[in-house]
């Protein structure tokens, strides 16, 4: 998929006034994802779920990849979502779809990643990477979740255990061919 080709449809979460603004240029990182959920249904239903009640707002990225390759915009670039801990005032998340862990997503043993990601999930990646980088070029930096958020919790399971809170985008990510031919460095906390 070339980035004339790039087809995203607009769908902004409800709440999607309610979070903060920002200049375009103060973005230099893209976050990678995945959704850790069945399907791009279940993930718009957790993406509309309010966490935050002061704000009324919730947990989303920017884009969704669905298996497909379908791009859906929830958040505009220009909006502050709430996909990982610290950097959101200044990145980009970007959600593929992928059962990951699901529905035991902390329970020691079930750590497994074991979903591939589709090709055309990739290359519209790909694509849209290079496109937000054609149009906010001071995005220098991408990173998986797993990369920036490194905290272990106690297992669902065993209390006696820990776990890593964030696994996304997981061991089956092909690191190599998003990153093949990119300028961007890619950030490990």
């Amino acid at each position: 998929m070339r980035k004339s080709d790039l087809d995203i449809i607009d769908a902004p979460l409800p709440y999607v006034d309610l979070l903060g603004l920002r200049a375009t240029s103060d973005i230099d990182l893209i976050v990678i994802h995945c959704t850790e959920l069945p399907d791009l249904v279940t993930a718009r239903e957790y993406g509309e779920r309010i966490h935050y009640p002061q704000s009324g707002t919730g947990n989303s990225g920017h884009f969704y990849i669905d298996r497909d390759g379908q791009i859906s915009r929830w958040v505009p670039e220009d909006r502050i979502a709430h996909h990982v801990r610290g950097l959101n005032a200044h990145s980009i998340g970007i959600e593929l779809v992928n059962t990951g862990r699901f529905p035991h997503w902390l329970d020691s043993t079930h750590q497994g990643m074991d979903e591939a990601y589709t090709p055309v999930q990739i290359e519209a990646l790909i694509a849209l990477v290079a496109d937000l980088q054609e149009r906010i070029p001071s995005i220098k930096q991408i990173a998986g979740h797993e990369d920036l958020d490194t905290e272990e919790v106690e297992a669902s399971d065993d209390a006696s255990r820990q776990v890593r809170r964030k696994r996304d985008p997981g061991p089956m990510f092909p690191w190599t061919r998003v990153l093949a031919g990119s300028p961007l460095i890619r950030l490990i906390a």
